[in-house]
């Protein structure tokens, strides 16, 4: 495929980036906001999205020790399930959210701001990430490799900053559940 065939195969792809990269956060931020009435309340969620954000972790690293082994085939199959894992979680951590109440976190001292540091770093970064994993994602599958290389040095540690800070955050708050 030629240069100018991988712009315009890009830039197919371009609005969506935008409107998903926008949607998403704006969805979960009125979603959480939004209270289920006369329904059991989903508290089982919080360890089994933990896991899959720690499990979002070992996916990239693999994928990333696979593709520095040119391992091109398992490198697209494991960073197509790190995605999956991580819209498995978005929809269980909004269905927590939509019925449960929010858990306050009931730590004092150093450790009280080591843990919103954490969280809202965690925060801002699974917003900032979206549109990174949607534009290396689509320059891989576009087969601009050079710009999907150059992006994914950006993208797989921030990615993988938000899946480790999530467990980080589980962990720390799970005794006040």
């Amino acid at each position: 495929m030629n240069n100018s065939q991988e712009i315009l195969d890009e830039k197919k792809y371009n609005k969506l980036i935008v409107v998903l990269s926008v949607l998403i956060p704006v969805a979960v931020a009125v979603l959480f906001g939004v209270k289920i009435p006369n329904v059991e309340p989903l508290s089982f969620l919080p360890p089994i999205y933990a896991t899959i954000n720690g499990f979002t972790a070992v996916l990239l690293v693999v994928a990333f020790v696979a593709i520095k082994n040119k391992k091109v085939k398992l490198h697209e199959n494991v960073m197509k399930t790190a995605i999956g894992c991580s819209v498995a979680f978005l929809v269980m951590y909004v269905a927590y959210h939509m019925t449960s109440d929010s858990t306050k976190f009931g730590g004092e001292g150093a450790i009280k701001y080591i843990y919103y540091f954490v969280l809202i770093t965690h925060i801002l970064l699974s917003i900032i990430i979206i549109p990174f994993v949607l534009i290396t994602y689509v320059r891989a599958i576009t087969n601009n490799i050079e710009k999907h290389k150059k992006i994914a040095k950006i993208t797989f540690p921030l990615w993988l900053y938000v899946a480790i800070s999530g467990v980080i955050v589980y962990i720390m708050i799970s005794p006040y559940y």
